[in-house]
């Protein structure tokens, strides 16, 4: 069967976006052509000059200028758009790729199958798990914030709870989420995390103390999320304040929404891990290095999907593409361990964070 792909749609109330528009809008980007982007989509002229048309009219104004002898160059509106949907791609992605997963095992009469429920904080390698764990354990992954992963797990809405600390810093909000003896920590990788800037730091960003600079933007992730919860720990640490950062309440839910905002030139400055800058080739500062670890309730452990799973992470495929991954180390991956030694970690964070 072939493989399942969702897409995000876009409409304006009960009018649906004709789907050649964005295709159409990188191309004239791409070209300076309306006649050479006709062509790459595969349309004629004419089609796509009434499809502008239709589209001026509804938005009330143009999304493409046409000149002659000059081409054709998006407008301020135009280059918008295309701004908001690579973002909304950006953070519908993790979601999106669940969903296909989920189609294609129950169209394939896989319903049967071992397979276990993830909730966790987003990460890049754990996007990759439940592919490379095909044909030997259904993982169900979806992505929400740490504190809401780790509530969910104490409501039983799932096997595994995916969240991340600052290695030896103490983390209320996680801590009295976690019960001594009742719950294990599975070690999934180390991580680096600081701040996502353009490629070249054109800005001169140096650490946190710049990002309360004038006119400066930054872009927050979500509360509750464990990458706010680290980067909000740095800001007391270093004693700033939340208010004096321009963008500070503007949220995206994924590390790469974080990387595709500073890469679209919406944002300045991010926070998030260093693949996410890596995969968009864009500048990172590293500030901290953290623990990416999965709990579990301890009566689980002997379970077959618990033992696959853990075999899983322990394998060489994961731990190679851990290896190919910039910014992650798998010194604790595939490591069952206490609380209290999960989260202490072994070594305090090698880097300033001012």
């Amino acid at each position: 069967m072939k493989a399942i792909e969702f897409e995000p749609g876009w409409k304006f109330r009960s009018a649906p976006v004709a789907p050649l528009l964005v295709p159409l809008l990188r191309a004239i980007r791409q070209s300076g052509s309306l006649a050479a982007a006709a062509r790459e989509i595969g349309y004629s002229y004419r089609h796509v000059w009434n499809l502008l048309g239709e589209w001026n009219s509804r938005m009330a104004q143009p999304l493409v200028e046409l000149e002659r002898g000059r081409g054709a160059r998006l407008t301020p509106l135009g280059m918008k758009v295309l701004e908001l949907e690579q973002r909304a791609r950006a953070r519908l992605a993790p979601h999106f790729a669940e969903l296909s997963r989920e189609f294609e095992r129950e169209l394939n009469g896989e319903g049967t199958a071992l397979r276990l429920s993830v909730y966790a904080s987003h990460d890049l390698a754990l996007e990759r798990l439940p592919e490379l764990a095909e044909g030997a354990i259904a993982i169900e992954l979806q992505f929400h914030g740490s504190v809401e992963s780790l509530e969910a797990l104490a409501r039983g809405d799932c096997d595994l709870a995916g969240f991340h600390v600052a290695e030896q810093w103490q983390t209320p909000e996680i801590l009295q989420r976690l019960e001594p003896g009742a719950h294990k920590l599975i070690g999934f990788a180390l991580r680096d995390q600081g701040l996502i800037v353009a490629r070249g730091n054109p800005k001169g960003i140096q650490g946190l103390r710049d990002l309360a600079r004038p006119g400066l933007r930054f872009v927050n992730r979500q509360r509750g999320s464990g990458t706010r919860l680290v980067f909000d720990q740095l800001l007391t640490r270093a004693e700033i304040g939340g208010g004096s950062i321009s963008g500070y309440p503007r949220e995206e839910f994924t590390h790469i929404a974080v990387a595709t905002a500073v890469a679209d030139g919406s944002a300045d400055v991010g926070f998030g891990i260093r693949a996410a800058a890596e995969r968009l080739e864009l500048g990172f500062i590293s500030l901290v290095t953290e623990r990416y670890l999965i709990a579990c309730r301890a009566d689980r452990l002997e379970s077959a999907e618990l033992k696959k799973f853990l075999a899983l992470l322990r394998g060489k495929p994961f731990k190679a593409l851990l290896a190919a991954s910039p910014g992650y180390d798998n010194a604790i991956t595939g490591r069952v361990m206490e609380v209290a030694e999960g989260l202490a970690g072994p070594r305090p964070a090698r880097r300033s964070a001012a």
